[in-house]
């Protein structure tokens, strides 16, 4: 595409904010030379690697890409073997630390599935990391000026014995500058550096009085820096060791320097991959601050822009358009008056396709579709941009010349004001012929024009379409929205007479009009606005059908809701029935027990025992009513049980269980099962069976049983082994051994 073109349609504006989300240099880079793809598999892989990026920026927050410094001349030093510096050491490390913490960004969480970002996958796998040479670097280089003591034994030990002669020098000038002969002598009572030598600033009168060299001479020229003579060795002997230093520290930095050398591909590798990758999350980043969507791409040759928003306009300002051409037009000409945003309807559609083709979201709606043209080619500008030396007739049709030569039928066209600029007849039939040529040609093009011609060729044509940028007539303002099938009226009479014209005057211009472009532009803005009130009742009804849909379902999760909870409710009652049962039980197993312990002479206590059952019972007929059970859950209680030495008998009044005391042996069945199933149950139930089950087993006067739990959770097992600890009847109980059902049975002895 023509460089031109993409300056025409602001495609650099769009470009120069896009870099600013960049990072790095080599993003920066990247993105101003960004061209846009006219090859849709290479656009869907260029918004594939967008569309990853947005959704690890949702998903883990930005990529931690931050400024890279600059290695490439460093890269060079290493290709040639050389030695690196301090300070580009540390760039080195800082580039790796980035390239690292970059790599782990992406490879770090555990909750994710990585294997969906497959285009990013590689890029970040790709990216080399080594973490030792990273600390060693930065462990050795403090900053750009300092190596560590550390670096190398041999370091420390200089550096130890160059602070020791340091520390004799200053002891001995301390002396020196303080001691009642010399104090005199001195400036002030300080020790300071010149060329590397302790010195000390002495009166320049008194210059002669020190014997030493003298180093420095102050601006005044009243004050001498002499170096004593009785430091001159020690100075000597720093001066000795800083050499010795400076060639450890150049041997340190060589073997940090030969490290790196067998990685500089990788090194180089890591400069292309960051850079790539801070372009991604630019466009990524820049996708979402204009809340931009993907549109679809299809492949019909059409565009299908919903609500579409210039980006470079404020998007709380800009009116968002709707544009279509390619199905059943693939002409379209927007007509209407000027500043009515006829050019930013062209511009819109240039520049959010060209957007599409780098790889960037677009501002509109998630329904749009574009299709991926071979070229775009754009007539559209101002007098400004005119070339001088032609008319603006001449500057078009020499740019038309262009375009004609170079397009194909996969070409998109855009032509602003076109056939403007010479003579309204021969300007209106030239639009007419270059439009009919692009259209036989197969090629895709939205024009703008004033032309009445235009806006009739295009009722009576097939393949054309009009439309027009709507203007608020009472406030003499366009509203910048636009109305595809209407043609555009340039409200001429209309404004001039908002403005005050003369009626005469309007009276005698609207009688030279032809009636037929009246009634024509007029009838169809009347069946537009009746198709748009259409729309809003429709959009109403399908409003209200979701909300008494919503409502429908609202009511049926309620209705759900309602009946768990009466379920639940149920649930709940049930087993606190159950539970008051076997409590009851057990304290009516009691009195029963006593019961049958009691002389007959005890007739008294007998008597008050039976009261006690009478009021159990009394109590469980009222709590298991209110619960929904009856009281032939508590069957099991109408045992007749054996009274030593008496023949006692009573009857529970109002109640339908009996309680019969017999003297005798018990009447219990003899041919009770020594074993019991309760596989399936749960633990309350399970217990509720066991309970009744043991009792018969007593009163059978069986002394070994087996309860069949089965293995499962164990929870059964547990719920039931806690419950036998409790039992009366139970002497001890153990697991089943290896023939008797092992963890899935319990044997009980009574």
């Amino acid at each position: 595409m023509n460089l031109k073109y993409l300056k025409i349609l602001e495609y650099d504006k769009v470009i120069h904010k896009l870099s600013t989300y960049c990072k790095t240099y080599i993003g920066k880079e990247n993105a101003n030379n960004i061209l846009p793809e006219f090859n849709s598999n290479a656009v869907i892989a260029s918004l594939e690697f967008t569309t990853e990026a947005i959704s690890l920026i949702y998903r883990k927050g930005n990529v931690p890409i931050c400024d890279i410094p600059n290695i490439s001349v460093s890269l060079k030093v290493l290709d040639s073997i050389g030695v690196l510096s301090n300070l580009t050491l540390l760039n080195i490390a800082r580039f790796l630390k980035i390239s690292r913490e970059v790599k782990e960004y992406f490879f770090s969480s555990d909750d994710i599935d990585l294997s969906v970002y497959f285009k990013l996958y590689d890029l970040f796998d790709l990216l080399y990391a080594n973490q030792n040479i990273e600390n060693k670097i930065f462990s050795v280089i403090l900053d750009e000026n300092t190596i560590s003591d550390n670096a190398s034994t041999k370091l420390a030990s200089i550096r130890r014995e160059i602070r020791k002669l340091e520390q004799d020098i200053k002891d001995k000038l301390n002396s020196f500058i303080h001691s009642s002969t010399y104090s005199k002598y001195i400036m002030e009572p300080i020790i300071t550096i010149r060329a590397n030598r302790y010195v000390i600033p002495v009166k320049e009168e008194y210059r002669s009085q020190i014997k030493g060299f003298i180093h420095d001479i102050s601006s005044s020229g009243s004050t001498v820096f002499i170096e004593p003579i009785s430091i001159f060795e020690l100075n000597n002997k720093i001066a000795n060791l800083k050499i010795e230093e400076n060639i450890e520290i150049e041997k340190i930095l060589a073997n940090l320097t030969s490290m790196l050398y067998d990685y500089t591909n990788y090194l180089k590798s890591n400069i292309s991959i960051l850079g790539n990758l801070d372009l991604i999350f630019a466009k990524a980043s820049y996708s979402i601050e204009i809340d931009g969507i993907l549109p679809k791409i299809n492949n019909d040759k059409y565009i299908n822009l919903i609500s579409a928003r210039h980006p470079l306009i404020d998007k709380n300002v800009v009116v968002p358009i709707d544009i279509s051409v390619g199905k059943a037009y693939s002409s379209l000409v927007i007509t209407g008056p000027n500043t009515g945003g006829k050019t930013v309807s062209l511009k819109t559609t240039g520049l959010l396709l060209l957007m599409v083709y780098s790889g960037i979201y677009i501002p509109a709606k998630e329904e749009s579709s574009i299709f991926v043209f071979d070229n775009i080619f754009a007539d559209i500008g101002d007098e400004q941009s005119i070339q001088e030396n032609l008319s603006t007739f001449s500057s078009h049709i020499t740019n038309i010349v262009e375009i004609t030569n170079n397009i194909t039928s996969n070409s998109l066209v855009l032509l602003d004001e076109l056939g403007s600029g010479t003579d309204p007849i021969e300007g209106a039939n030239l639009a007419i012929s270059i439009l009919k040529y692009l259209f036989d040609l197969g090629v895709v093009t939205l024009s703008t024009t004033h032309y009445q011609e235009l806006k009739n060729y295009c009722i009576a044509t097939n393949g054309f379409q009009n439309a027009s940028c709507e203007f608020d007539i009472e406030n003499l303002k366009p509203t910048y929205k636009l109305l595809i099938g209407i043609p555009g009226k340039s409200n001429a009479f209309a404004i001039s007479k908002k403005l005050g014209l003369n009626n005469k005057i309007l009276n005698m211009a609207n009688s030279l009009m032809k009636n037929d472009d009246i009634h024509i532009e007029d009838l169809m803005k009347k069946i537009y606005d009746s198709k748009i009130e259409i729309e809003k009742e429709n959009e109403k009804i399908k409003k209200n059908s979701a909300q008494i849909e919503s409502l429908r379902k609202k009511l049926e999760n309620e209705n759900n809701l309602q009946k768990e909870k009466q379920d639940k409710m149920l649930g709940d009652a049930k087993k606190e029935a159950k539970e008051i049962i076997l409590s009851a039980k057990n304290k009516a197993n009691s009195i029963i027990k006593e019961l049958n312990n009691l002389n007959k002479n005890d007739l008294s206590k007998a008597n008050n025992l039976r009261n006690t059952l009478n009021d159990e019972l009394k109590s469980i007929s009222s709590n298991t009513s209110n619960n929904s059970l009856n009281l032939e859950d508590l069957k099991d209680l109408n045992s007749k049980f054996s009274l030593k030495n008496s023949s006692l008998e009573f009857n529970t009044k109002n109640q339908k269980s009996s309680v019969t005391f017999v003297k005798g042996n018990n009447l219990k069945s003899k041919n009770i099962s020594n074993e019991i199933n309760v596989i399936g149950l749960n633990v309350d139930e399970a217990i509720f069976v066991i309970d009744k089950y043991l009792d018969d087993c007593s009163i059978a006067k069986l002394v070994t049983v087996r309860i069949v739990h089965g293995k499962g959770t164990g929870k059964l097992r547990e719920g039931i082994h806690n419950y036998l600890k409790t039992n009366s009847h139970v002497k001890s109980f153990r697991l089943g051994t290896f023939g008797e059902g092992e963890m899935g049975v319990t044997v009980v002895e009574l």
